[in-house]
């Protein structure tokens, strides 16, 4: 059984050709710029949008733990009682509240990817094991990579590198291609920051250099603030250069998980930021060229 957040099908951003990607749930780094803040637990979680909420309060009427209320007429929860029974989203009038986390068994995901076996075999693509960070529900993730694998499926899994290599080493035979998160060289600031093991993540790589360089992307995403220096981004370029790994995607900031964070009850670090423009990025094209790097924009 594997708990997802979402199935993206026809996605084409997450691998080569035409995908299917699954969102795994649970995530142990906590990045504030996510997209995905509903990624990070493991549990099936609330989510309220204040715009669709009518406040008829038939959501707080049907809670069997008393968790929401309606305080001088403005929607709360207290997120500590609340059971994920999801009675008050089968109620509720203008489908406000939605929760993230759905239980599927390995063969259930499997039909779900074949409905588009036609498109895979047509355009070169195929299915991506996506999160929140997919080794958090390793058994299951273990299972489904060989069900796919049978299937004759093309399979990438993205990750964000930071858990023990003997994990890694379990799965690498059953899938074609990883996209590998490289937010920062600095294991300092990556732990302060992200909560991520930076020598984890290195010391994944390395594994990779030494013995499957061409199953690798790296994914970097550019963060104001955190690191859209140049020499942070020619340090990873430099850095997959010297372990001989041909591709780094770099994938300019977005603020198209605002809303979550606030349907989450969550404050948003980077609320006031602007989406950062691509052409920004374009420059280290020529530059990874010149370290024998082929960057792309956008991934």
């Amino acid at each position: 059984m594997i708990r997802v957040t979402n199935i993206e099908r026809f996605a084409t951003h997450d691998g080569p050709g035409i995908r299917t990607t699954i969102f795994f749930k649970g995530c142990h780094m906590h990045c504030p710029w996510c997209a995905n803040p509903e990624t990070w637990s493991q549990k099936v979680e609330l989510l309220h949008d204040e715009k669709k909420c009518v406040h008829c309060q038939m959501c707080r009427t049907v809670c069997p733990a008393s968790a929401i209320a309606f305080p001088e007429g403005k929607w709360q929860i207290d997120r500590s009682r609340c059971k994920g029974c999801q009675a008050c989203a089968q109620e509720c009038l203008n489908d406000a509240i939605t929760f993230s986390g759905t239980d599927y068994t390995e063969d259930e995901l499997v039909a779900i990817a074949m409905k588009d076996r036609d498109f895979y075999e047509e355009s070169g693509g195929g299915v991506t094991l996506s999160g929140g960070e997919v080794f958090m529900q390793p058994e299951g993730l273990k299972s489904l990579l060989k069900k796919l694998k049978a299937q004759g499926l093309h399979v990438a899994l993205e990750t964000t590198g930071s858990y023990a290599p003997a994990m890694l080493r379990e799965v690498v035979d059953d899938v074609d291609l990883f996209l590998m998160d490289l937010k920062h060289l600095d294991a300092g600031k990556l732990n302060a920051i992200t909560g991520g093991n930076g020598e984890l993540v290195v010391a994944n790589f390395r594994y990779f250099a030494k013995n499957h360089p061409e199953k690798i992307v790296i994914r970097m995403p550019v963060i104001p603030g955190f690191n859209d220096e140049s020499e942070t981004i020619e340090a990873v370029l430099d850095f997959a250069a010297s372990n001989h790994i041909q591709e780094v995607d770099l994938l300019p900031f977005h603020p198209l998980g605002a809303s979550k964070w606030k349907n989450l009850g969550r404050p948003y670090a980077y609320e006031k930021e602007k989406m950062m423009e691509k052409q920004k990025l374009e420059p280290y094209i020529e530059t990874g060229a010149k370290k024998g790097v082929k960057v792309r924009v956008g991934g």
